[in-house]
């Protein structure tokens, strides 16, 4: 009983520890976060519906797209790779699975598949790719980012596939009780991908091969079959990132998911991962897309407009870039 009893402790302490060092580690963009949603508070044009249960949830089912094309832009930004494809293929898998539905009357299920393996092809591809040659993550992603934009618009003819069913709807515009699908879903993914980072070979991998590549090979890991898995992670989380988002908009869109993957890399960024690879956890990717997340509602209750947007984004991309860079130099002073 007593070996049961210090078994128990020892675990509370554990996690006690962990959850100690995740605010050490994150302390920074916690802090951003909270000035963030505590200006929009207090400002007078926004703090009746900022706070509003309507518009928290509103803001989390938004995030959810974004985050789960984070949970995979964080694997590969920590191998030291880029991916350009995700926005491209959200238009494309969430066009084929709606119209799985509207065109070939496919059973919702067998639909929502197609979109998923759409998105999972995709990133098999790029991953196959990038693992057998030496052409750079930003060249293979960014043809494939234009293959999969062109798939769409030829499967469309540029024009929307609407689905009006309550069925097609739930998955991204419904509710399970009070707390609205996508936050389910992505709950689920984001435990998956901290079990894959945190606790399996695959992800010890990951930043070992981010880290120092050659390093990585001598050690006896199979850098090309790591890069492979990333990758086709990623077109994954772009498939089920387009199933969501055409459900939450009522139908598949060849334009769904332009700038998307600027939004993901701004929320791995901002969350703290290393641009040269290496670092980076996938608790700060949360706080990062929540941050995106918030700046984007709050820019949106202040009516500001969508073109300058872009340029609030941009910059915030840019401090976050800028000072990964001033970190890196001081990591690198202290060597």
């Amino acid at each position: 009983m007593d070996r049961v009893d210090l078994r128990n402790r020892n675990s509370i302490n554990n996690m006690r520890d962990g959850v100690t060092q995740w605010f050490k580690d994150n302390l920074g963009i916690l802090i951003a976060l909270f000035v963030l949603s505590f200006i929009l508070s207090v400002n007078p044009i926004t703090s009746s519906s900022f706070l509003t249960m309507k518009n928290i949830f509103n803001v989390l089912r938004q995030i959810s797209t974004n985050l789960f094309l984070a949970c995979g832009m964080t694997m590969v930004i920590i191998l030291g790779g880029i991916d350009l494809s995700v926005g491209s293929i959200i238009a494309l898998s969430g066009c084929l699975a709606a119209g799985g539905v509207v065109r070939y009357n496919l059973p919702l299920g067998a639909a929502l598949i197609l979109g998923l393996i759409t998105g999972l092809l995709f990133g098999m591809f790029n991953g196959l790719i990038i693992s057998r040659t030496t052409i750079p993550p930003f060249i293979v992603t960014l043809a494939t980012m234009n293959i999969a934009k062109g798939l769409a618009y030829v499967y469309t003819g540029g024009s929307p596939v609407r689905v009006v069913t309550k069925e097609w709807q739930f998955l991204g515009a419904g509710y399970i009780g009070a707390i609205p699908t996508p936050v389910i879903i992505l709950v689920a993914v984001l435990i998956v991908t901290a079990l894959i980072m945190n606790k399996s070979k695959l992800g010890r991998h990951i930043y070992a091969v981010g880290g120092n590549p050659v390093a990585a090979v001598f050690s006896g890991i199979k850098v090309s079959k790591v890069k492979f898995l990333v990758f086709t992670y990623s077109g994954l989380m772009a498939g089920l990132a387009g199933i969501v988002l055409a459900s939450r908009m009522y139908s598949g869109q060849p334009t769904a998911g332009e700038g998307a993957e600027m939004d993901a890399i701004a929320a791995v960024v901002v969350g703290g991962t290393s641009m040269a690879g290496g670092y980076g956890k996938i608790g700060g990717t949360i706080i990062g897309g929540l941050i995106i997340g918030v700046l984007n509602n709050g820019l949106n209750l202040l009516n500001v407009s969508s073109f300058w947007q872009y340029v609030v984004k941009g910059i915030v991309i840019l401090l976050a870039v800028f000072i990964d860079y001033i970190r890196q130099g001081r990591k690198e002073m202290k060597n």
